[in-house]
């Protein structure tokens, strides 16, 4: 099959036994494949921590809530008024506080929240997160509780188990202040792996009205929205609509944006500063070309008193380039998507058998990982158009070699 001449040349130096050349090029693939795989990996993990945001952090935390006092009288004539709000995919009243819980002579400072289990439904995916028990066990009156399963696991507990709470405010007695407690049975265990399965515990509605105080009035409503990135524009809008202005709106970016945005600044500074490792090692490609063209510049000057022109010395050595970059990006893509694919698990296999808790820091605890096509399609873009750019200096150089000057030191 007839091939083209540069082609040729460019194919025969690629495959060469000479050793010098052949270690060069192993060299060069070989910085080219860790630098893309790298890459691609820490991309696929930013991905991860990102979608695990939206589906853990953001399933169970309130996109906006609208806080202030409001009757149970006007609980259903507001909340009419909220969903004919465009935007507004759901909305419940709570009733939230914080103390401490204690079991087993242990004890955990927790935020607990009231609810209907009814209407929370509408407005947190919290029932998909339940190990053990129901949401809907919590029954008017009973004084159960929902606790998240690093909770239970610090007291000891688990469902059908009694736990006591603990508030802070209390009576003023002879013997000094005595906190107000109150014992309470666990109906259901969540796990969302993050940072809430450690605080939070729900109550039912009512029975928290009473735990708390606010007997016939609720502290507000919590708002789901179709777009939480719009949350605080459609919380204003429901508090406009609403008219009430002992109400303010408060959304998900005051507890949460931080972490959000901090995501996805990270996520692109490692993009940026990974692209320059792959960067150095496409460049590596002009250390390596500079020389294989010192040691072929017998061939060129031959290749050139043939009648061979400065585009085909220049077409060879681009096309050994392109030959070495494409090898060392397809191997560093192939073992970033492999990496990529693994990692959850590979990590998960790590802590159990070495007993690490590395991620117990995070607002997750394990090791996300998600690879997006459009991230493997630009990280190969990225990689092959340095590893091309890089070509161009030494096959320039190769081109402008004179060949008199080169045989008449061979």
């Amino acid at each position: 099959m007839f091939r083209p001449l540069p082609l040729n040349i460019g194919l025969r130096y690629a495959t060469s036994r000479r050793s010098f050349v052949s270690f060069i090029s192993v060299v060069a693939i070989a910085g080219l494949v860790l630098s893309v795989a790298v890459l691609l990996l820490v991309t696929a993990v930013m991905n991860g921590f990102e979608r695990e945001m939206r589906n853990r952090i953001l399933a169970l935390v309130p996109h906006a809530q609208l806080r202030g006092r409001i009757t149970d009288a006007d609980i259903d004539a507001l909340a009419r008024i909220a969903l004919s709000v465009e935007g507004v995919d759901g909305i419940a009243p709570y009733v939230e506080g914080s103390g401490l819980i204690a079991a087993n002579g242990r004890s955990a400072g927790v935020a607990f929240t009231g609810v209907d289990p009814a209407r929370f439904e509408a407005v947190s995916d919290l029932g998909n997160f339940m190990v053990s028990g129901r949401l809907d066990a919590l029954q008017r009156g009973a004084f159960g509780v929902v606790v998240g399963r690093s909770l239970a696991t610090r007291l000891g507990v688990s469902v059908g188990d009694s736990v006591m709470a603990v508030l802070p405010d209390g009576a003023v007695t002879i013997v000094g202040l005595i906190p107000r407690q109150k014992r309470m049975q666990v109906v259901g265990v969540f796990d969302t792996q993050s940072e809430l399965d450690a605080r939070g515990v729900y109550l039912q509605f009512s029975d928290a009205q009473r735990l708390f105080r606010s007997k016939g009035s609720a502290q507000g409503f919590i708002i789901r929205v179709a777009d939480v990135f719009a949350a605080s524009d459609v919380a204003a809008t429901v508090v406009d609509a609403i008219g009430d202005q002992r109400l303010y709106a408060v959304s998900w970016m005051r507890s949460h944006g931080n972490l959000y945005r901090a995501i996805g600044f990270q996520r692109a500074m490692m993009f940026l500063l990974l692209s320059l490792l792959v960067a150095v090692a496409a460049f590596n490609l002009v250390s390596a070309l500079i020389m294989v063209v010192n040691q072929r510049r017998g061939d060129v000057a031959v290749l050139r008193t043939l009648g061979g022109g400065g585009r085909t010395i220049i077409g060879a050595f681009v096309t050994l380039g392109a030959i070495i970059g494409v090898i060392g990006v397809a191997a560093g893509i192939t073992l970033g998507v492999a990496g990529a694919l693994v990692v959850e698990d590979g990590y998960r296999w790590l802590e159990a058998e070495f007993s690490l808790n590395l991620m117990s820091q995070y607002f997750i605890s394990y090791l996300p990982a998600e690879l997006r096509i459009a991230d493997v399609l630009i990280v190969a873009s990225v990689a092959l158009s340095l590893s091309f750019l890089s070509t161009l200096y030494p096959a320039w150089r190769a081109a402008g070699l004179k060949p008199a000057e080169v045989l008449r030191h061979e």
